[in-house]
């Protein structure tokens, strides 16, 4: 019997590719997101900041399929701008997307798979996690909540069978540069660093990883056995990761720093 899936944000990008390489795994795939489906699969519109509209949703699913085998949490935008320029309100929307959205959908479904003896939980980090990116500071801070959380959640659920870990995928080519919401207020004042700074990640995003590949080491990671709590996506990310760890952290910044801030 295939595996029942729930991929939030996946009507596009990572989201939409994850779903289509766990479909070809044999997995009845529900997708949720604000927008339409592609049709490809079942659609469920919902709104991960809206707590209770995820929770109907989880419930639709569970009352048609009797379980929920796996939860592939990749909604989410990113914004940036100089941290001193940027919106109280914008910085709350960044980690109502992007961590409370994935706090939503793990919520609805962590009593279902207790009920049910197990499940799988992938939450979507960042290699920006690892590495915080100057200048996209509230992304940043948002994938590094993302992945704290993660590895403490993973600890309380493991004796009801239930696995989580975080993907933390490097510059992927997706609609997401596009949709970023971008801020150059203070570009003046910063000398020019600010969109310098965003020019430099875009154009990295543009001749990133396909995301295919991002969704189809998901699904892999989502058939593992046992899971560990993180996994940068590529051998340069899970370089770079090694590296920045190894490093004393003044070098790792400054290093950082000379990438994106100068």
């Amino acid at each position: 019997m295939g595996k029942v899936a729930i991929v939030t944000g996946g009507s596009s990008g990572i989201g939409l590719c994850t779903a289509r390489s766990l479909k070809e795994k044999g997995c009845t795939v529900y997708e949720l997101s604000r927008h339409d489906g592609t049709g490809e699969f079942n659609h469920i519109t919902a709104d991960v900041t809206d707590e209770a509209a995820v929770i109907k949703a989880v419930d639709e699913v569970f009352e048609k399929e009797g379980r929920i085998d796996i939860v592939v949490n990749c909604a989410g935008f990113g914004i940036s701008g100089a941290t001193e320029f940027t919106r109280t309100e914008d910085a709350k929307s960044q980690l109502d997307v992007n961590f409370f959205g994935m706090v939503h959908t793990n919520k609805a479904v962590l009593s279902r798979m207790r009920e049910t003896g197990g499940g799988r939980i992938i939450n979507i980090s960042s290699v920006a996690a690892p590495i915080p990116i100057p200048f996209q500071t509230y992304y940043s801070a948002s994938k590094a909540a993302i992945s704290a959380y993660t590895c403490a959640v993973a600890n309380e659920v493991a004796p009801y069978n239930i696995s989580m870990c975080a993907i933390l995928p490097g510059d992927t080519k997706t609609g997401f540069t596009g949709a970023r919401k971008k801020s150059l207020e203070g570009d003046d004042a910063y000398g020019g660093r600010i969109a310098k700074s965003v020019a430099v990640m875009e154009h990295d995003e543009m001749n990133g990883t396909d995301p295919k590949v991002t969704g189809a080491y998901i699904a892999k990671i989502a058939f593992k056995k046992k899971v560990k709590p993180y996994y940068a996506v590529g051998f340069k990310y899970k370089a770079f990761c090694v590296i920045m760890k190894l490093l004393p952290i003044s070098i790792s910044n400054k290093l950082i720093g000379m990438i994106y801030a100068k």
